[in-house]
């Protein structure tokens, strides 16, 4: 399998390690595989049923088949070592818990699997993983590469806007783990990321690549818990066809979701569920795309105000708007709503969500949904959203109550290219 641009209308292609480790193609648009695989659905269904990590096997292998299949296995056995599950609240609401890997999120399973991907193919060379986080990328992806031989992270969040145990997640490491807390937003953080690899004197020097959802090796993998999610809403319903409700913020989540429907998942079709930074829910009413500066939100993760998939959503659909609308519905919220839904999904199903699955389901119950939203993250890691709205105190899990009272290591820079341009010259 070989890789090409989103701006690339030659469609010059990639090898798989070229495009995973420039992160961004030369022309700054993002990779997309040059074909799209289609899968058995009947096998992926018997696989399922094992494990998830029969299942992610087959998927894997489809994508990346130019991969030896023992070291394959090998990635996906050892990303995929923690469980997936389809939860029933009550009144036919189901949703799929993602948050049950090491930093619980939804990220570990893009994360992890980049980890070890990118320490199966490289050469030998030292190698700087880059990262923007609006808070949950940065604590997935210091777990997945931590301890990586021959890689260097680093991590910029911005200051005040990422939950404490976000923070602790980050930078309570060490070793190869490099954490920058960006005196700006999030769009502040991606901004310099990708100032950085437009940087041609900077990548004569540095070796970089990014963690984000840019970066194939982060994205595609996502594509995999949608199968998952499919077939355990099947088994537990008996219907088919489901609509997935996807909490957004820079759209890799649901981008991947697109391209699991196209290589052969029979999904209705998705909502794009957003807090007050809708811009892509705005869209897809209005037809104008409209980036703007984020705003903070009790569901920060989400607080991206020009997402970077959204080209890799135009051209899944061809850059036809009319194909985009009719696969995608969209859906936004404002705080308030945010911690009704908190205090409503507590009160009548006994259940604690944090906010961006609480936008999942608010998103299914008002537009009325067939399908299953997808929970991406502990409710634990927003105790300081939920418990107030809630009343109860979400059981912090024992990686996260360790983390709690370690030392936070981090360096503060302002939100300047040649500020991080400089730091990672002289790291």
């Amino acid at each position: 399998m070989k890789y090409f641009s989103t701006r690339d209308k030659s469609q010059k292609c990639f090898a798989l390690a070229d495009a995973a480790f420039m992160g961004l193609a030369p022309d700054g648009g993002l990779f997309l595989p040059e074909r799209i695989p289609q899968v058995d659905m009947k096998r992926v269904e018997e696989l399922a049923e094992q494990s998830y990590a029969d299942m992610a096997l087959y998927l894997a292998q489809q994508i990346f088949d130019d991969v030896d299949v023992a070291a394959l296995e090998s990635v996906v056995r050892n990303a995929y070592d923690f469980p997936i599950e389809m939860r029933e609240l009550g009144d036919g609401l189901h949703t799929l818990e993602l948050f049950q890997g090491p930093t619980h999120a939804f990220k570990d399973f893009g994360a992890r699997f980049m980890g070890r991907m990118t320490g199966l193919l490289n050469d030998g060379g030292e190698l700087t993983i880059l990262t923007a986080t609006s808070g949950d990328t940065g604590s997935a992806v210091a777990n997945g590469f931590y301890g990586v031989e021959g890689v260097r992270v680093v991590i910029l969040y911005p200051d005040g806007k990422v939950s404490p145990l976000q923070e602790a997640q980050m930078t309570t490491l060490g070793g190869n783990i490099h954490p920058l807390k960006v005196k700006g937003n999030f769009d502040d953080c991606q901004r310099m990321v990708k100032s950085m690899f437009r940087n041609v004197d900077l990548r004569r020097e540095v070796r970089i690549t990014s963690a984000n959802s840019i970066n194939l090796l982060r994205w595609l993998p996502q594509s995999f818990y949608y199968f998952y999610g499919y077939c355990a809403w099947k088994r537990m319903t008996g219907r088919d066809n489901p609509e997935v409700v996807v909490p957004s913020g820079n759209y890799g989540n649901l981008t991947a979701g697109m391209f699991a429907r196209r290589m052969g998942l029979p999904l209705k079709g998705f909502v794009a569920a957003s807090n007050a930074n809708d811009v892509v829910p705005e869209f897809l009413q209005s037809e104008v795309y409209r980036p703007r500066a984020s705003v903070q939100t009790v569901a920060n993760a989400m607080d991206v105000g020009d997402p970077s998939n959204f080209e890799r959503m135009m051209q899944l659909c061809g850059e036809d708007i009319a194909a985009l609308r009719s696969e995608v519905r969209g859906f936004s919220c404002s705080d308030t709503e945010i911690k009704q839904a908190i205090a409503e999904i507590y009160n009548k199903y006994g259940y604690l969500s944090d906010p961006h699955s609480a936008v999942g389901y608010l998103a299914t119950k008002q537009l009325g949904v067939d399908g299953f939203w997808l929970s991406t993250a502990h409710a634990a890691k927003f105790g300081e959203v939920v418990e107030p709205v809630a009343g109860v105190a979400p059981e912090l899990p024992q990686s996260l109550a360790e983390m709690v009272g370690r030392a936070r290591k981090f360096t503060v820079i302002e939100a300047k290219e040649d500020v991080l341009a400089a730091y990672l010259r002289e790291m």
